[in-house]
């Protein structure tokens, strides 16, 4: 994709082309005047080598359009992400939607659909092993908080439990400083070792700044682990208007800009060339309840002009979306879902996570996961949109039959019905009344608990080979012994 063009804008489109300019400008003024906060040492020691204007005691550095300009034109403007096995699992370039599932979730709903606790260890296994069966949820996602392992090795162990659960690619992050290097090693055991893991990436990390304008050591760290090793990252940026940014979305939009493109300016310091896409995290301030609803149509705009401004610049995007903040699986998780999908999809975003996230991305429930997969489907199939070769116009077999004429045997119909349309699972119902009563007169949400019960007795993911698993075992024994941890973790190595 070409940097600074609109050639690669997408179908929807929420700000024109002098607008995207316009917030452009002012983002490079916010940097070059206000500067963003690096609470990293090294960080700030790197950015001032090349160039940036830095306040060591303030801990702020002040970004020049040049930097800005020479970061966006070394970071790719796409990459391929590839499972386990080595084969490719999205293509993060152009508008190609990838699904994967809600992230760092610390709840768990049980299958009655109510009942809520803490998540656990086996929660991720679970989500896991039924996300593997799901055809339209591309990637995984170390999907939620294991309160029964120690904090110390909470975000690799997120990761180690992945990997021995699903071949799919991998959405994940770290907590910590050296979660970073633990998870590379944890990748490399399972892919032939780092050099093919730069080949060939299994994973992309999360890193998130602490709005407005400021890196916490922690994730400038991470920002400069992954650009070293050429391990995607995604810059998740949390627009929150009127809290952490302007109330108005223009505003929220340009503190996004700023804060992402300094991020992307500290990766290609480290190295230039590494992978970063240009993500974000956008939400609601409701001011009624003092809460941040992630589904809200103001915060599916701000990520769909970002998704604008992420093209402009070449780059690959991720947002949030495919999630609810309802707190149980109905209606208005069905509305919520399927609405900031579909918009997310059509901003040409390439990579959408959320999948199975309830109650403000607190709570994953699996019975929404194997929904959510549907409506994903869905909007992939918007994607695809309509192809008017020769023979799908179908000009030579409108004109045979002529009116009245009947398509049901044709052969155009045996050839793509399979095909033109998507065919949902059995979770959505397409029966008539008198057959849907007959088969029960059954919710969405039963149908969706069959599903899922129907996958966890049934569907048995690939496993790691003997010596692939043993050397993952290995890598994390040995992150375990460096951390001082002592007791056995659950379902870990021994």
């Amino acid at each position: 994709m070409d940097k600074y063009t609109f050639t690669g804008q997408p179908k929807l489109r929420m700000i024109s082309d002098d607008e995207i300019k316009m917030v452009h400008q002012k983002a490079l003024h916010i940097l070059e005047n206000a500067g963003v906060k690096f609470e990293s040492e090294e960080a700030l020691k790197i950015l001032k080598d090349n160039g940036a204007v830095v306040d060591f005691d303030k801990h702020i550095a002040k970004i020049s359009p040049q930097m800005v300009d020479d970061a966006v034109k070394k970071t790719p403007s796409g990459f391929k992400l590839y499972n386990r096995e080595g084969e490719l699992a999205a293509d993060m370039s152009g508008n190609k939607t990838h699904f994967d599932p809600g992230s760092s979730v610390i709840k768990f709903m049980e299958s009655d659909g109510s009942t809520v606790r803490r998540t656990e260890s086996k929660d991720l296994v679970q989500i896991s092993r039924v996300n593997d069966a799901l055809e339209n949820i591309h990637l995984q996602s170390t999907s939620v908080v294991c309160y029964d392992v120690p904090e110390l090795i909470g975000d690799s162990y997120r990761l180690y439990l992945c990997l021995k659960n699903s071949p799919k690619a991998i959405i994940t992050g770290a907590f910590s400083v050296p979660g970073v290097k633990y998870m590379r090693d944890m990748l490399a055991a399972v892919v032939g070792g780092h050099d093919r893991l730069r080949e060939k990436p299994l994973a992309v990390f999360d890193i998130c700044p602490s709005q407005p304008l400021k890196w916490t050591h922690i994730s400038a760290e991470n920002i400069i682990d992954c650009a070293r090793d050429f391990l995607p990252q995604e810059l998740i940026s949390v627009p929150m208007p009127g809290a952490a940014t302007p109330i108005t979305l223009a505003g929220s939009l340009i503190v996004h800009t700023a804060e992402t493109l300094s991020g992307i300016v500290l990766a290609q310091c480290v190295n230039p060339g590494a992978p970063v896409v240009y993500g974000g995290a956008p939400v609601l301030f409701d001011m009624r309840f003092s809460t941040t609803p992630m589904s809200a149509a103001e915060a599916t705009m701000i990520s769909a002009a970002y998704s604008q401004m992420g093209k402009y610049f070449g780059l690959p995007t991720h947002t949030y979306a495919a999630l609810s903040d309802s707190k149980v699986t109905d209606m208005q998780a069905g509305i919520e879902t399927a609405m900031s999908s579909t918009i997310a999809q059509l901003a040409g975003i390439n990579m959408i996570s959320g999948a199975g996230a309830l109650d403000f991305i607190n709570t994953f429930s699996l019975e929404k996961l194997v929904i959510d997969n549907d409506i994903c489907g869905m909007s992939l199939r918007v994607e695809r949109g309509i192809e008017f070769t020769e023979e799908k116009m179908a000009v030579d077999l409108i004109e045979k039959l002529g009116p009245g004429g009947a398509y049901l045997d044709t052969e155009l119909t045996m050839k793509y019905f399979k095909s033109e349309a998507y065919m949902p699972s059995k979770v959505i119902d397409r029966h008539d009344r008198k057959s849907w009563e007959e088969e029960g007169s059954k919710t969405i949400f039963q149908r969706a608990q069959e599903k899922v019960k129907d996958i966890q007795e049934n569907h048995v993911p690939a496993a790691l080979d003997s010596d692939r698993d043993s050397k993952l075992d290995q890598v994390t024994r040995e992150v375990i012994k460096e951390l001082g941890i002592k007791a056995d973790l659950p379902m870990g190595p021994r």
